[in-house]
């Protein structure tokens, strides 16, 4: 690989939370005691432990060293990067600039989002295993939150349940949804079949639908993202759609991402909702971190990450089968989480889960707690580090976790 994917990046001191022990503060965790001996493998937060695209650097640097950062309109460059990047990645041809629209974060384009489709107090569907950011920006603003379940198939598989998707809409006259393609935190890559017969319940129904596409570079060998608003004319025109260069180049500290609307109504509304707070506008450096990042060198190192990825899960999926006893997972098909359940292991071991999470912590993984997921004894993990880090992890959880020897 030309790229660096296998040094230990030093992240103390540098403004990262990632290696930060978690508080009772921070999120719904809590006090542990590190034991001697141990450093911190930050498995927790969804940002990855290695060094950036160079690419993105030097074009940030660049225009650093101009010594003028005052106010600035998106350049066409900006455009011109994502209509590449998206034709390059999705086989989206169809692109304009006026169908793109920049927004701080995904999240708070989620919420603006809602606003414009629904009333405060509405009801919206999302499927659960629930990504835990939804839960906080949308019961922070008065919606409330339907869940479908996801369903493993007889292979382990996650699945939609469209009766159930139908029926929950219908009961609760339902006219929002938000969508996770990929889905977070279960890592399903969608197929197309599988899209198609979601939104047919969501056009049958009058849903409007929130796709949020942040991890969609982020596909392991073997699967292939399909953005939601490309499998037929009626999902283009209800879907407004997310993506960042975030999430793929690690970018979460420079702020940035951006919105895919065709529909001009909707488009319209969105861009006056968004506008109303004064918040929503760009960093003059974020815009020159997408363009360093939606570069053939970008291409070039996001093919080689994927890789790493595709091996730390597959290693990870794996000693999982073959060692803990009790553990069940999914194997994701995108992202870089894990999404453990740990039911059977805590009732044979008559273990608590704020013990089990404890137990890791102690000995440096700290991973994350599922259950504010909607995962009753469920665990999140972070396998974007270094392959000798991610097998230390579970080197780690066996002996002293999962396997102790008392």
């Amino acid at each position: 690989m030309s790229h660096d994917f296998t040094s230990i990046m030093e992240r103390h001191g540098k403004d990262s939370i990632a290696v930060d022990i978690p508080s009772s503060e921070n999120g719904g965790r809590f006090h542990f005691q590190l034991k001697e001996g141990f450093d911190i493998l930050p498995m927790w937060v969804a940002d990855m432990n290695f060094p950036t695209c160079p690419s993105i650097q030097k074009a940030v640097i660049d225009r650093v060293n101009h010594p003028a950062f005052g106010y600035f309109d998106p350049s066409d460059a900006y455009f011109e990067s994502i209509l590449r990047w998206q034709s390059s990645r999705n086989h989206v041809d169809h692109l304009r600039p006026e169908d793109i629209g920049y927004e701080n974060g995904v999240l708070g384009g989620v919420v603006s989002a809602l606003n414009i489709l629904c009333s405060r107090g509405g009801n919206v569907l999302l499927h659960s295993p629930t990504y835990i950011g939804f839960t906080h920006c949308m019961t922070a603003n008065g919606y409330h939150m339907i869940l479908s379940p996801l369903k493993k198939d007889a292979q382990g598989v996650w699945r939609m349940d469209y009766e159930d998707m139908d029926r929950r809409i219908k009961e609760n006259h339902i006219h929002a949804a938000v969508f996770c393609s990929p889905h977070n935190p279960t890592g399903r890559v969608w197929e197309k079949e599988e899209i198609e017969k979601a939104f047919a319940v969501y056009r049958a129904n009058d849903v409007y639908v929130i796709s949020d596409e942040i991890w969609s570079d982020l596909i392991l060998d073997g699967y292939h993202h399909i953005p939601t608003q490309s499998i037929n004319e009626d999902a283009r025109s209800r879907t407004i759609a997310f993506y960042a260069p975030s999430k793929t180049f690690n970018l979460a500290g420079l702020i940035g991402s951006y919105h895919i609307v065709y529909n001009r109504y909707l488009r319209e509304r969105l861009d006056a909702e968004e506008v109303l707070c004064h918040y929503n506008s760009m960093n003059v450096l974020s815009m020159h971190a997408l363009i360093g990042a939606y570069q053939p060198e970008g291409m070039e190192w996001l093919e080689e990450l994927r890789q790493v990825l595709t091996k730390n899960v597959r290693f990870a999926c794996g000693y999982i089968h073959d060692h803990f006893d009790g553990v069940e997972i999914s194997e994701p098909q995108g992202t870089y989480m894990l999404f453990l359940d740990c039911t059977a292991w805590c009732a044979a071991h008559g273990m608590e889960m704020d013990e089990l999470l404890r137990k890791g912590m102690e000995v440096g993984v700290i991973w994350q707690d599922g259950r504010p997921f909607h995962g009753e004894h469920s665990i999140r993990m972070n396998l974007a580090l270094p392959y000798t880090r991610v097998q230390e992890a579970f080197r780690r959880l066996d002996r002293y976790v999962f396997n102790e020897k008392r």
